[in-house]
């Protein structure tokens, strides 16, 4: 039996990858977020983490971005092997 764990994008780490399962944001932050690829089933990459752990780069669609930890919170992902 295969569980979808599905966690928070804070929470992973770089070189991980993910496939979004879920945007938890309300409001302009949620549209936001889906209009910068956010969508259900798009997969991203943690590149890297600032030195103190925020921002975080990502990879998702072929482009970099920078995103607060606080709002990667809001996002739920299932880690890709």
């Amino acid at each position: 039996m295969t569980q979808n764990l599905s966690i928070p994008l804070s929470d992973l780490q770089p070189g991980d990858e993910g496939e979004v399962i879920q945007v938890q944001a309300q409001g302009q932050i949620r549209q936001r977020l889906l209009e910068m690829g956010f969508i259900r089933g798009a997969r991203l990459r943690v590149e890297k983490l600032a030195p103190l752990g925020d921002p975080m780069e990502l990879v998702i669609k072929g482009y970099h971005l920078s995103l607060r930890r606080d709002e990667s919170a809001c996002i739920l992902v299932q880690r890709v092997a």
